[in-house]
């Protein structure tokens, strides 16, 4: 069985006005994410660990942000359709270890509801989806809310 490992990494400008779609779930928040689709960080994170691990580029070759396609696109519907194309070449997913970075608002209490809507997505049990959120201590722009980070680490084997 060959083991094989994927770093992804997305960043959105915060606005206000703009829907915060984090993990898959709606977060209630005075702002949300730039974006030509939902701007959900967390799943873009994990999609480009994935395809990375696969050796099957990044989220953006395979939905480009020019395509009007993809514009408001629902994160899930393309992790879903990444998850089909890494089963299509072999794989199964390990497990999935990602870190978001925010100021605000305060994420903890919405990392279960991300974690089994991630697991679903991905086929994997709950435990599999490691979720950690921490601030910039207002440092950077993450600190000074103009954005928010997600790293994502993803583990596959080839059947």
């Amino acid at each position: 069985m060959k083991i094989k490992v994927g770093y992804g990494y997305d960043v959105h400008a915060l606005a206000e006005g703009e829907s915060l779609w984090l993990g898959g779930i709606e977060i209630a928040h005075t702002k949300g994410t730039v974006a030509h689709s939902d701007g959900d960080v967390v799943l873009h994170a994990i999609s480009d660990a994935l395809l990375g691990a696969a050796g099957m580029r990044d989220i953006g070759y395979h939905f480009p942000d020019t395509d009007p396609e993809y514009k408001n696109a629902d994160s899930k519907v393309l992790l879903k359709e990444i998850v089909q194309k890494l089963q299509d070449k072999g794989f199964i997913i390990g497990n999935i270890d990602c870190t978001i970075s925010a100021q605000h608002p305060r994420l903890n209490p919405h990392i279960p509801a991300m974690q089994q809507v991630i697991s679903k997505l991905l086929k994997v049990e709950t435990d599999d989806v490691s979720i950690k959120a921490t601030t910039t201590e207002k440092l950077g722009f993450e600190g000074r809310e103009q954005g928010i980070s997600v790293a994502a680490v993803a583990l596959i084997q080839k059947q």
